[in-house]
């Protein structure tokens, strides 16, 4: 990984988006602080594309589409967006798997949950699992103290042994059946939503992250980058971002917007 500094001026001009994670890249110990918001309202202000990609669930979502300052929200991992259109006053859900898929599969993960509770011990489930649609969030060190990396690889070893994908996040190891991540999501999102052919034009747009469950995005967008703290995951990525801020967490992600807005005087 590079330091972001090096950036070159072109590919700075060239940036026409930014695709970010939520939890311990736009927020900071668990806070969304007013320097990453106002980070996002900078972005929008300036006419780049802004799109929170998250594993956070379906309720959050559709408070980050209708009241942050973003163009739409990537949620629980790939499931769906959701974009929010303030002129006609209406919200656009787009789910991968249809309703009657994902009640199944609900079904399913309610099982397993009870099966990765019983066999691993300090596990629990995530706080935020009472409004997800389609997966399942085993919280590893957000309101439960640190588990170690190895109880964290059994978990996701419970998962996979009972068919779900499985990926870890800086907070939780979210769990669920059907073929998608944030990158499927992400593409559809784009073209969908923006007219954005992503495969052709991913030079033009970044992604910033900072966790294992990014690393797909990290692989696809030549210009991928990392907060800081994506340095406590460093032996667990399958891709590493091109680039490094200085900063971690929140205060990254705006040394990244300071860096793509402030010196090409967007």
């Amino acid at each position: 990984m590079k330091p972001l500094a090096v950036l070159s001026p072109a590919v700075r001009h060239a940036i026409r988006g930014v695709f970010v994670d939520v939890d311990n890249t736009l927020t900071t110990d668990g806070r969304l602080t007013a320097q990453a918001y106002s980070a996002l309202e900078r972005l929008q202000d300036a006419g780049v594309l802004a799109v929170p990609i998250t594993g956070r669930p379906a309720g959050w979502c559709d408070h980050i589409a209708r009241m942050w300052p973003v163009d739409a929200v990537v949620g629980e991992n790939g499931a769906f967006y959701f974009r929010y259109d303030h002129t006609q006053h209406k919200m656009h859900r787009r789910f991968l798997l249809d309703e009657e898929e994902r009640a199944k599969n609900r079904q399913r993960l309610d099982d397993l949950c009870d099966a990765i509770l019983s066999q691993v011990p300090g596990a629990a489930v995530s706080a935020d699992q009472a409004y997800r649609e389609s997966d399942l969030a085993i919280d590893y060190c957000e309101d439960v103290p640190l588990l170690p990396s190895s109880t964290v690889a059994r978990i996701v070893s419970l998962f996979e042994q009972a068919g779900a994908v499985a990926k870890v996040s800086s907070i939780h190891v979210n769990g669920w059946f059907g073929d998608y991540d944030k990158l499927k999501m992400t593409r559809i999102m784009a073209h969908e939503c923006f007219g954005i052919d992503l495969d052709t034009d991913k030079a033009s747009y970044v992604f910033v992250g900072d966790s294992p469950n990014d690393a797909p995005m990290f692989d696809y967008f030549p210009n991928a980058i990392g907060v800081a703290n994506i340095q406590e995951f460093i032996d667990r990525l399958e891709s590493e971002p091109a680039y490094v801020t200085q900063a971690r967490c929140g205060e990254g992600f705006a040394e990244v917007v300071d860096t793509l807005l402030n010196s090409i005087g967007k």
